[in-house]
């Protein structure tokens, strides 16, 4: 929860962006919700998601995020706050050529990854969702993370039952209830104390926290989802005040955002294909005068086979196109020509057995058009010394969540995950050796990253 003094800020801006998040997040203190969605509705973790735990929705948990987050048992009283931890260990095959962060060493660190605390729950029958307040060891920082508040109701359309929301978020794609997109794609836990590639598509979380969006969007016979909205920046003054980098620049007018899913349950399996898109015109450095238009569009599916025992089996992908038009850019010189584009291609099969016992293998593939200026930045590490962002590789995670049954001891009140997960790249910003320019090579990159997920 913001202290006073933000609090008391938030208000003396009066911007729509900073009373739109306060009431969100005051909305939740006086409701009879939860500290956590499993003890709101009496369900175990493992009746909304695979391998019971998050962020993996099960076709129920799905439904529940759609409605609102609204889903209850009927006995309220309960104080609306949870709260997660993750420990993890992280040992890249190379050591990196400086300190991966403030307090961290060049290699084998142990870091409190995130503390976070939420405000989750629903208010009544229509409204419903969730603040997060996250302090991150590598940051050093505590900020406003996601957020996703909602209004939903039941309707009848065309003599089928249906459903009609809105939805006020700070995150393109936090709001989908798919884990094919990125806000909640595969893998939904990683190490942030390791070079990054050197480009990704804006959608990519490229915005994250860095706006505010609302969205309408209607599920028609719970089978087709329909979703229009736009985002506009935050000021930088708010963004200072919640402890968010303002990075991305700001947006010139509202972005557009739309998205179309088709989703069927049947018997055990459960599917959906989709198609999403945003169209965002951004002013770098908040520097009136030319854009970088980004064009993003996507395509995504899942399978899962559920209700099988003991047996579960998921299979995520996804593919996202930019087109860029760097106008603001290159004329600061800061890439070398106008057009451009990248694509990101996203792959990965989940195995569990006894909702305890996971495997997951995923691919990713991210390409682009080269540009010297854009990503030879002659940095140890993270440059690209032929100027391309492609960057291909594979994660494989194992992992155990002893709780989150219905049998489990600490049900609902908490629940855990332990992962050791292994990161393989073949290229890396272009190439697989030598690509920054200081005789760094892809495969030295490879990461084994361990991590311990408490939720309470």
């Amino acid at each position: 929860m913001q202290p006073p003094s933000i609090l008391h800020r938030l208000l003396a801006q009066r911007s729509a962006p900073a009373v739109m998040f306060l009431v969100g997040l005051t909305m939740a203190l006086p409701a009879e919700a939860v500290p956590s969605f499993a003890r709101q509705t009496g369900e175990a973790c493992s009746a909304c998601h695979v391998g019971s735990f998050g962020p993996q929705l099960t076709p129920y948990g799905q439904k529940f995020k759609l409605a609102g987050y609204t889903y209850s048992n009927g006995q309220g009283g309960k104080i609306p706050l949870s709260g997660m931890l993750v420990e993890s260990y992280t040992h890249t095959s190379k050591d990196q050529s400086a300190d991966a962060g403030k307090g961290f060493d060049n290699n084998d660190n142990l870091s409190l990854q995130e503390l976070s605390l939420f405000l989750a729950g629903g208010l009544n029958d229509h409204i419903g969702g969730f603040a997060q307040v996250t302090h991150a060891e590598p940051d050093r920082k505590t900020a406003l993370d996601n957020v996703d508040l909602r209004f939903a109701t039941p309707m009848h359309l065309a003599g089928k039952d249906s459903l009609l929301g809105i939805t006020l978020n700070n995150n393109p794609t936090v709001q989908d209830a798919f884990n094919s997109v990125p806000a909640w794609r595969f893998p939904y836990m990683a190490s942030e104390l390791v070079p990054g590639s050197a480009a990704s598509p804006l959608l990519d979380g490229g915005l994250a926290q860095q706006v505010a969006g609302i969205t309408a969007y209607t599920v028609f016979d719970n089978k087709l989802y329909v979703e229009l909205g736009g985002y506009r920046s935050l000021s930088s003054s708010f963004l200072d005040n919640i402890n968010v980098a303002d990075e991305a620049g700001r947006i010139d007018g509202v972005a557009p955002y739309w998205r179309l899913a088709y989703m069927a349950d049947v018997n055990g399996h459960a599917f959906n294909v989709g198609l999403l898109g945003m169209n965002t015109h951004l002013q770098p450095g908040r520097l009136s005068g030319p854009t970088d238009k980004y064009a993003d569009v996507g395509v995504d599916a899942s399978y899962q086979l559920l209700g099988t025992g003991e047996h579960e089996l998921n299979v995520y992908g996804s593919y996202l196109h930019e087109r860029r038009d760097l106008d603001a850019s290159f004329a600061a010189g800061d890439a070398s020509q106008t057009k451009g584009s990248v694509n990101r291609l996203d792959m990965n099969a989940a195995y569990y057995f006894a909702r305890t016992y996971g495997l997951t293998l995923g691919l990713f593939d991210i390409t682009g058009k080269s540009d010297q200026s854009l990503y030879n930045t002659g940095e140890a590490d993270v440059g690209s010394i032929n100027g391309s962002p492609d960057t291909r590789g594979y994660v494989l995670q194992a992992d155990w969540t002893p709780w989150g049954k219905a049998d489990s001891p600490y049900a609902p009140s908490a629940n855990l995950r332990l992962g050791l997960q292994y990161t393989g790249y073949d290229k890396f910003n272009g190439t697989d050796s030598n690509y920054d320019g200081f005789g760094r090579s892809a495969s030295d990159n490879d990461t084994l990253y361990g991590f311990a997920w408490l939720s309470f």
